[in-house]
Formats: C-alpha cells, structure tokens, sequence
C-alpha cells in the first residue's frame, strides 16, 4: 500500500510540473519572458521608413543608413574607457551617463549608448568593438531629404522618450519615431515593424545559437510608402519668394481640400535635425527668439485677417437681407462711431457691393455689418445669426486637418462680449472693428485659405488634408472627402466673386495682373501692435492677401500673410500672383514681381523692436 501511494504522489507531482511547464511554454508565452531570461538575447532588426513622394510622384523623404552603438549593462566587462570613448568622439561624462542610464532602463536589455554614427565612424569602429565586451553596432536608417523645403509640414522623427516608452510598449529605449509633421501623424502607416532574434547564451555567456532554432523569431515589416497632396516644385518656390520675410502661405486645391503648399518663413533644411548633430541644431533653431524657425506659422499664428474678411461680412449681410448687390453706402474718407471718426483709404464716394470690395472701401463694410444687426430686437440675437454664418467658413475651430497641431483662431460671440461689457451693454457700433476684419477676430493662414476655397466653390468646401495615397491607393476617408456645406445660399457668392475678380481688374491690386489668367482676389492691411518696455506700440501693418485662379472651376486657392508687410498689394500680393501663376503654368512672366520678392526683405523691420527704430506705417516706397 505505502509503495502504490508513494508511487501515486511521485506521478502526481511529476504530472503537475509537466503540466506547469506545459503552460507556461505554449499558453503563457509572451516575448516579455524571454527577456527576461538572462540566457537569452533579443536582437532587433529594424525597418526601413516608408518613403514620402509629392502629389506628382516626386520623392521628398527615403532613407539612408546609420549605426547605433549598442550596451547590454550586465554583460559590460572592464575596458580601457578613455580609448572607447575617443573611439566613439564622446567624452568620460558621456559615457557614464549613458551607461547609467542604460542600467536604470534594464540591466540585461541593449540600449543605445552613442546613436547614429555615420558610415566613416562605423568602418574605423567596427573592427575594434570585439576588444570591448558588452558593446555591439545595430544598423538602422535615418532620413534622407531629397528637398531642402517643407521642414514644417513634413516633420522630423527623433529617439523615444520615458513617456513614449511607458504609453506605447512597441517600442524599444532608443527606437525612433514621428515627432512633428507628416512624419508624426502617419506614424503607425511609416514606421512599419520591427523584427527580433533571439540568440541563445550559455553559462559563460558565449552566443551558442538561435534560440529555439528560430522559430520565434520574426521578420521587420518595412514601412509603407505615402504620397502627400504637397507639390515639391510650389512648395520649394513659395520658400524661396519667403527669403527674409515672416508669415506663412498655404495654398489649397478648391475641389479637393489637398494641401498644395504649406510654408512657414522663416524656415530651416528638414537635414538639420537628421544625424548626431539634432539636438544641437534643434537648440539653436528653438532659441532664435526673433525669427522662430520652429514655429509653424502657417497653422499657429493667429492673427486679425483684416479686408479679406469683408468678404464674409458682405456674404452674412446678403443672406440675412440685410443689404442687396445695388445697397450703397457713402464714404466720408471714413466712417464715424460716435464722435469718433475711422478713415478709409478708397478715396471717398458712394459705393455698393462690387466697388465696395475692390476698393476695400471701410465705410461700406461699417455700414453692412450695422445693418446685420439692425435686422433683430437685439445685439445678442444679431450676433447669434452673424457668429452661425461666420464659423460656418470653418473659422473659429481646427478644421479637422490631418496635422498634428494647430490653433482654433476666435469668432467672439455674445458671451464674450457679456464678459467685457457687462450684458446688453454693447451693440453692433461697439464692435464695429469686426467689420473690417480687425477687433477681436483672429484667424491662422490655413483657415484663411480654406475660407477663400470656399468662397471659390460657391459655398462649399473640403476638409484641408495631405495625405493623398498610402502605397498605391488613393484614400477614402470621409472627412476629407464629404463636402461641407456653409450657411449661405449659392446664390450671393456670385457677386461677392465678381468683386473680388474686380480687384485684380481695377482695384486693389490692379498691379498684380498675371496675363492669361483671370483672378479673383482681396488684399488686406492690417494694424500690428505689440509691448515695447511695457508700453502698447504700433509696428508696421501685416499684409494679407487671399485670391483663387481660375475664377470660374477654380484650381487654386491661397492666402498669403507677411507680418510687417505693409500693404496687402505690397507683399503678399506680389507672393500669391506668383505661386498661382508658378502652379497654373509653371513658369513666371511677371519677372518683375519676381525680381522685387526675390530681392526684398523685411529683416529690418523685424529688428526694430530690438534696435530702437522708429515704425513708418505704410510708407510708400515701392
């Protein structure tokens, strides 16, 4: 009896830890505990970054090779340190505190000590790194620009932080990801997947083989390639014509919402912040605290979009019955709000709708907006119906683009208003400066340009986006494809477009004509304030300027915003007439604007807040 039930207690604990055995090999499984297995070594095998190409097929971003030199803390014997580190170009501090904190994030998993050595440094070093135990070089690939442009809108990829590490546990310490642009918002579609072996140790912790022979080993799984909505050629010349001045241009496909430029000035080579040397650039690009390269005006700066928001106005004043084509108003030189009189450079007379866009005549916009409000028992309700109107341009949100940044702008409302003057205190005279497209309405250059796409649409538009293929197929994503609709019925922007046309014929910007295409255009000035030793100073007006070519079927919609520019015709209407024209036909025949944008800068404008100099509002000199 004692035998059976000794022999019965053996079986069973024999059962048990097969079975434990069996349970833990095939169903508790997981890559995490073979890492953690001090016998065996992970070793990742790295893809390749899909590419990016512009809406023509032209490459803008593919990859080149680079080395990283790798540390596994606990397998680190003693070495000559001083010579490691003049192998490597890095100091004994350096050192150190890489190891250290390769320690900290695991003391059995690679990390990266000395990142992306370049091909000269891998060759001098290979051949050595045998004498230094514990160390080994990984291959990887970095970017390559096949375009000095578009750093803004492209983005950069960097090392994975401790937040990226504990949030997304696919990555490894050291791994790189998207960090701005494309690169960071079609992140999961370039970065593709890592591969793994696993290499089997044995006591004397010597490679003895593939773990399992491989059979848990996976394959990388390369990036996908996309093409973006950007055009390579507009992008680069936009960048060119921004030599010196600060302000952003975007430039939109009407019937698309593609993104056909997005430039930000100044800027910098996306080469930059590729390589060892990132992080010292990225310093000095951030600190530059008067041009600010890192700042992507084209979708953060938000800023008053002075006359070309007329048109917005003329539109809800139309639609609320407020006024017709043939409504006239008279221009004093200006217009008065109380006592107080607001001039206008038109020239003074009676205008309606058509002469009141191209001539940009202020008392006549004063005069529409005044009567929006006119139309209801009170300011707050008038401003309800003008606020509705207003946003639905997509002014006053993100827009819903595919970027992973950007500001809503602001379209006040009556609890803004409430706020500053207390409730039923304020009326349509009290923020008269709406009107005009100054006060308290804000705008990015992207949602200038998505408003005047919608104005050249007749009343529609598409969400602004850049992506446009991921691999060889084009996308289907709803948002960017549905069109969205304004509050304002067809019927008005007929007019309001033949004003605008009107200003390239006689108005505004008269000057600006490009031969063999017909424009419709409103340029814009408008008053820049800021703290000078704490006091309220005038700077230089910032020319605006938004237009779209064809004015019938329409293949291009931009705004143009320079900050200190002067007038609106001065330069950012010189800026648009060339990319429409360098887009619709490839090729400039205005010369003339070219030579002047070409030639030109603001730089001196930009120092005077530093410098002392005194501000010359819109002195003429051109």
């Amino acid at each position: 009896m004692r035998k059976i039930l000794l022999s019965s207690i053996i079986l069973l604990v024999g059962i048990t830890f097969i079975g434990r055995l069996s349970y833990l090999q095939i169903f508790s499984f997981s890559p995490n505990q073979i890492l953690e297995d001090p016998a065996i070594k992970a070793v990742y095998d790295y893809p390749e970054r899909g590419y990016i190409y512009d809406r023509n097929g032209k490459l803008l971003v593919a990859n080149q090779p680079a080395y990283d030199v790798m540390v596994i803390p606990r397998e680190v014997k003693p070495l000559d340190t001083l010579e490691f580190c003049k192998l490597l170009g890095i100091d004994k501090d350096r050192f150190v505190s890489q190891l250290r904190k390769a320690r900290v994030y695991s003391p059995r998993l690679p990390s990266v000590l000395v990142p992306q050595l370049s091909k000269e440094d891998y060759g001098r070093l290979q051949e050595k790194m045998r004498r230094f135990e514990g160390f080994y070089i990984q291959k990887r690939s970095l970017r390559y620009y096949d375009t000095n442009s578009g750093a803004n809108v492209l983005g950069y990829i960097s090392e994975v932080n401790e937040w990226d590490l504990e949030r997304n546990p696919s990555y490894a310490a050291g791994e790189l990801k998207g960090t701005t642009g494309i690169e960071k918002e079609y992140e999961t579609i370039l970065r593709g997947r890592k591969g793994v072996k696993y290499i089997q140790k044995d006591r004397f912790n010597r490679d003895i083989g593939p773990y399992k022979t491989g059979t848990l080993d996976t394959l990388p799984e390369p990036g996908k390639q996309i093409t973006v909505t950007i055009d390579k050629i507009l992008q680069e010349y936009g960048e060119k014509l921004m030599t010196g001045k600060h302000g952003g241009i975007v430039a939109l496909e009407p019937a698309s919402g593609e993104i056909l430029a997005l430039i930000s000035g100044p800027t910098y080579d996306p080469a930059l912040l590729v390589g060892r040397e990132r992080s010292r650039n990225y310093s000095k690009l951030h600190y530059d605290t008067i041009s600010k390269p890192t700042f992507d005006r084209s979708i953060l700066a938000s800023q008053s979009p002075g006359s070309p928001f007329k048109t917005i106005n003329a539109l809800v004043a139309l639609q609320e019955g407020a006024i017709t084509p043939e409504t006239t108003f008279h221009c004093y030189n200006g217009f008065y709000v109380g006592k107080r009189k607001r001039g206008c450079h038109c020239g003074g007379g009676t205008r309606n709708l058509n002469s009141g866009i191209y001539l940009s005549c202020n008392a006549y916009f004063a005069g529409a907006f005044r009567k929006i409000y006119d139309q209801f028992p009170t300011s707050a309700e008038g401003m309800d119906a003008w606020e509705k109107h207003v946003k639905s341009f997509g002014l006053g949100t993100f827009l819903g683009y595919d970027l992973p940044t950007g500001r809503p702008g602001r379209i006040p409302n009556k609890e803004y208003y409430n706020r500053i003057y207390g409730e039923n205190r304020w009326s349509s005279s009290t923020i008269i400066s709406n009107s005009i497209g100054q006060g308290e309405v804000e705008v990015t250059p992207i949602q200038l340009a998505n408003m005047t796409a919608a104005i050249a649409n007749r009343g529609h538009y598409f969400t602004p986006h850049v992506l446009k293929k991921i691999g060889g197929d084009a996308i289907s994503i709803p948002e960017f494809t549905e069109a969205k609709h304004t509050s304002i019925d067809k019927k008005y922007f007929e007019p309001v477009v033949q004003g605008m046309a009107e200003v390239y014929k006689k108005g505004t910007a008269a000057r600006l004509q490009i031969e063999g295409i017909e424009i419709a255009g409103k340029t814009g000035t408008v008053e820049n304030f800021t703290r000078i030793n704490g006091e309220r100073t005038q700077l230089t007006d910032n020319s605006v300027f938004v237009a779209f070519a064809p004015v019938d079927n329409p293949k291009i919609a931009i705004a143009v915003y320079i900050e200190n520019g002067y007038f609106g015709s001065r330069y950012a209407g010189h800026i648009a007439s060339l990319m429409i024209e360098k887009y619709l036909k490839g090729e400039i025949t205005r010369v003339d604007l070219e030579k002047r944008m070409l030639e030109k800068t603001l730089e001196e404008e930009y120092a005077k807040p530093y410098s002392g100099q005194p501000f010359k509002i819109n002195e003429r000199v051109w």
